[in-house]
């Protein structure tokens, strides 16, 4: 998610056609200072899945990167495109072979057969798997409200945390959360696991809500050549003017009602109705006054190592993890710190996997770790196969401990932090739905309007009935908020 300072602007042709869904009594809210010029223009700083969505969400954008889609990337083997991309940030892992490696011996090996079940129940029982299952499925049942025409709107984190019932997770690890309910040996191993593959942080550090989220990840999907595209599409349907490599550098207010946001960047300055940032802030290099940039704390980020290579092994050399040659490995190996808490050692990656042949003869192979792991290992480990190797060290994920402070959603009138979300949930996924709250959040303040109806106000004669719109009957079962109005 992580992406320095991108802009993304564009402004329509006319006041009416600004944005993609309607906006009742837009012309007759505004001043006479506000239609003279040109029209309102909305600068979107960022353009991973939190400016992209934003663009989308908005039907207009503005954006130091020179692609759109923050820490979603493909890159080819080779520099050739008659191989098959990888993906070099997030993705699916489609074989169900896995493993969990303490740094010393694999813990279990499951390829998803009966005999593997019955080995994780020997190992774990039954009442850590469901309880889990049931933490987290209560959890997702929560979440998806979001899509729906019930869903809260926000500008403060906490209050969205209590009304979903989520602040005990927040304020827990998720070992301490889990401990009385489920077995030690399956949150050490089986969610620790989760939990580094996903963000690269320890089960008894990174907090319970995030810890769940990693358990989360059944029915995922990916898009064929990279999830990147989602994003491309996004500004693509917004008909946005991009501005690529384009870094801002300072925001600074004045004042004007119609365009009190200036936006300097390397290519000038333009001013702007209003601002969101889809950006975390402290990596941008942005200025702002004393007044906004305290009111966002610095948030640290992990910082991860991901090496994709090639290699004519279909696995690894079983003696790496201690195993005879003839052993079947499996194609996912995750890892565990729990070895390395007993003084034992610790694993020298998160993750490692397989994600299918990329040409006739080679597989593809990704690794996520903490360091950056040498030729001298790679050749060692895959039996001196290795042909291609590609290195790329991401700010991936925000470290996510336990917190009940969030920054501001909304930094002053006209300004909105879309990155205010990560230290809840960071996913790709949770952007979109925190760049959709913002720009409902902006329509509403700036227009009086949501994307779906307008909102109540104290002129009556002006307002439809949000039953009009949010009757049941209205909205059939399948209605996704944002994108089914």
């Amino acid at each position: 998610m992580r992406l320095l300072s991108v802009l993304l602007a564009a402004s329509p042709a006319a006041l009416a056609f600004q944005f993609p869904f309607k906006v009742p009594f837009l012309q007759t809210d505004l001043t006479p200072e506000d239609v003279s010029g040109a029209t309102p223009r909305i600068a979107i700083i960022g353009a991973g899945a939190g400016g992209s969505s934003a663009a989308f969400w908005i039907s207009k954008a503005k954006g130091a990167a020179p692609y759109i889609g923050g820490r979603s990337i493909t890159v080819y083997p080779y520099d050739d495109k008659s191989y098959e991309p990888l993906e070099l940030g997030a993705s699916i892992f489609e074989d169900s072979s896995l493993g969990v490696w303490d740094g010393e011996k694999l813990l279990f090996s499951s390829g998803g057969g009966w005999w593997d079940m019955f080995k994780l129940i020997w190992r774990y029982g039954l009442t850590s798997p469901r309880r889990t299952d049931s933490i987290v499925g209560d959890i997702l049942k929560q979440f998806l409200t979001l899509y729906t025409p019930e869903s809260p709107r926000w500008d403060n984190i906490t209050y969205l945390a209590s009304s979903l019932g989520w602040t005990e997770f927040l304020n827990s690890t998720t070992s301490d959360t889990s401990s009385p309910r489920s077995h030690s040996k399956y949150i050490s191993e089986v969610i620790e696991a989760a939990s580094r593959v996903n963000y690269g942080q320890n089960a008894d550090a990174i907090h319970a809500l995030e810890g769940a989220v990693s358990m989360a990840t059944g029915g995922a999907a990916g898009v064929v050549g990279g999830n990147f595209q989602i994003f491309e599409k996004f500004v693509e349907a917004s008909n946005a003017t991009i501005f690529l490599n384009t870094a801002v550098t300072s925001i600074t207010s004045k004042a004007s009602s119609s365009q009190p946001w200036t936006v300097q960047s390397n290519q000038g300055s333009k001013n702007y109705k209003a601002v969101i940032l889809a950006a975390p802030f402290h990596s941008t290099g942005i200025s702002l006054s004393p007044a906004l940039a305290s009111q966002i704390p610095e948030q640290p980020y992990v910082n991860l190592h991901v090496t994709l290579l090639t290699t004519k092994s279909p696995s690894i050399d079983a003696a790496y993890l201690g195993l005879p040659p003839t052993e079947k490995l499996p194609s996912m190996i995750l890892t565990t710190y729990d070895n390395a808490r007993k003084g034992g050692k610790e694993p020298e990656f998160n993750s490692l996997s397989y994600h299918g042949k990329v040409s006739d003869d080679e597989w593809g192979v990704k690794i996520f770790s903490k360091e950056i792991i040498s030729d001298e290992w790679l050749q060692t480990v895959f039996k001196g196969e290795v042909g291609w190797v590609y290195r790329k060290v991401w700010e991936a994920y925000p470290v996510l401990p336990p917190t009940k402070g969030f920054p501001p959603v909304k930094l002053d009138t006209g300004f909105y932090y879309v990155n205010a979300f990560e230290p809840f949930i960071s996913t790709m996924e949770t952007e979109t739905i925190a760049s959709r709250n913002v720009v409902e959040l902006l329509l509403n303040e700036e227009f009086s309007s949501t994307l779906c109806a307008p909102q109540i106000s104290e002129d009556r004669d002006r307002q439809l009935s949000l039953g009009e719109y949010y009757f049941p009957s209205r909205h059939p079962d399948g209605f996704v908020l944002g994108w089914d109005c």
